[in-house]
C-alpha cells in the first residue's frame, strides 16, 4: 500500500529551528494533501499545517508565522520547517497524506508513526 516515514524530531532549546520530513512510498497514483498533526501528553490531536496538491496551505493559529510547510511533488515529500519553538510545541509529529492509488480511486488517508518533537532548556 502506501508508507510514511518521518524524521527531523529532536530535542531543542526555545528559540530554536527543526524540520521535519515526511516521505510516502508505494502505490500512489496522487497525492490531494499531506499535513502535519501533533499530540501532545494528555492532549488530543491537532492538525498543525496542511499543503494541498495546488500549493493552498492552513495553519494552526498558534504556529503561523513562525512554521512553514512545503512540498516536493516529485519526490512525495512534505516539510515542515519550525522556527522559534516554544516548549508549548512539544509533542508527537504526525504526517498524514490523502493518496489515491489507482486511476478512479477515491483518496484514503494514511499516518506516519510519529516523531518525537522536545522543545526544552
Amino acid at each position: 500500500q502506501v508508507q510514511l516515514v518521518e524524521s527531523g524530531g529532536g530535542l531543542v532549546q526555545p528559540g530554536g529551528s527543526l524540520r521535519l520530513s515526511c516521505a510516502a512510498s508505494g502505490t500512489i497514483f496522487s497525492i490531494n494533501f499531506m499535513a502535519w498533526h501533533r499530540q501532545a501528553p494528555g492532549k488530543s490531536r491537532e492538525l498543525v499545517a496542511r499543503i494541498i496538491i495546488g500549493g493552498g496551505t492552513n495553519y494552526l493559529d498558534s504556529v503561523k508565522g513562525r512554521f512553514t510547510i512545503s512540498r516536493d511533488n516529485a519526490r512525495n515529500t512534505v516539510y515542515l520547517q519550525m522556527n522559534n519553538l516554544e516548549p508549548e510545541d512539544t509533542a508527537v509529529y504526525y504526517c498524514n497524506a490523502a493518496v489515491v492509488v489507482g486511476i478512479g480511486r477515491s483518496p484514503s488517508d494514511f499516518w506516519g508513526q510519529g516523531t518525537q518533537v522536545t522543545v526544552s532548556s
